[in-house]
């Protein structure tokens, strides 16, 4: 009983030092950022999402900073990180497609009309919603069995038979959205050029020649992670290159060091 209670009591302690601190963190840096210390902005938001945890608003206000520092690739990534937490936010999305139309580089990624729309259905809410959605439309259909076994009526038991055929769709199509949204929140294989530009090489190394380079990409540009390779020197396991796609038709090694992932 005592270890809880001093457990308990160091818990108050930590949370009536950090709290503070962590609001003042974000005062300074709404402070810095309207008065155009962008640098400073993003220095103090990136303090706060490590201090109070990341959400939606906090890694909006940090891609805000990160635009208007001239950071846009870093911007993309913190938007992206955003709606992954809240992919209804408007303001979110808005910022993202306007900082997405300055960069450099204008890539389709290649995947099919098909793919592009699902994905696009499944971001469009959080996975809880979806899974939230699944369970209703699951009830719902048992009920419409229920109705359809138990009901004297024909016209009642046509409703029960066939509004349980349709919530049974709907029920499969929301736990397929569900999972692509689950995925999309937790996927790791996404990241955006953070250097101003970078020419990515044939092989795990820098390019020695022009015949080891592959193509040249700019700040923003979004890539799909493929493989990776850590240094064998560095005990720390630390990746060193990835393998990458940017669409169906371009595939190289870029360094760690010039991407950051999702």
């Amino acid at each position: 009983m005592m270890k809880k209670l001093v457990l308990i009591s160091l818990i108050c302690v930590v949370s009536a030092v950090t709290m503070p601190v962590s609001a003042d963190l974000i005062s300074d840096a709404d402070s810095a950022y309207v008065n155009d210390q962008f640098d400073r902005a993003v220095e103090l938001y990136d303090r706060a999402v490590d201090s109070l945890g990341g959400s939606s608003e906090r890694y909006y206000n940090l891609g805000n900073a990160y635009f208007r520092s001239g950071h846009p690739g870093m911007a993309i990534v913190s938007y992206e990180r955003a709606l992954r937490l809240d992919p209804t936010d408007s303001d979110v999305r808005d910022n993202l497609e306007f900082v997405n139309s300055r960069i450099t580089d204008r890539i389709d990624a290649g995947d099919s009309f098909i793919n592009n729309s699902v994905d696009s259905i499944a971001v469009s809410l959080h996975p809880d919603t979806w899974g939230v959605i699944a369970l209703v439309t699951f009830l719902l259909m048992l009920a419409g069995v229920l109705v359809y076994f138990m009901a004297s009526g024909i016209m009642l038991r046509k409703v029960g038979f066939f509004g349980a055929g349709i919530l049974l769709i709907v029920t499969v199509v929301a736990n397929f959205l569900a999972y692509r949204a689950a995925g999309n929140v937790t996927a790791t294989d996404r990241a955006v050029i953070i250097q101003p530009s970078v020419i990515l090489s044939t092989t795990p190394r820098q390019p020695k020649d022009r015949s080891e380079e592959a193509f040249l990409l700019h700040e923003g540009t979004k890539v799909h992670i493929l493989d990776s390779i850590s240094d064998p020197s560095d005990r720390t396991g630390k990746i060193k290159w990835y393998d990458v796609r940017v669409d169906n038709s371009h595939r190289a090694w870029i360094s760690s060091e010039s991407v950051e992932i999702i």
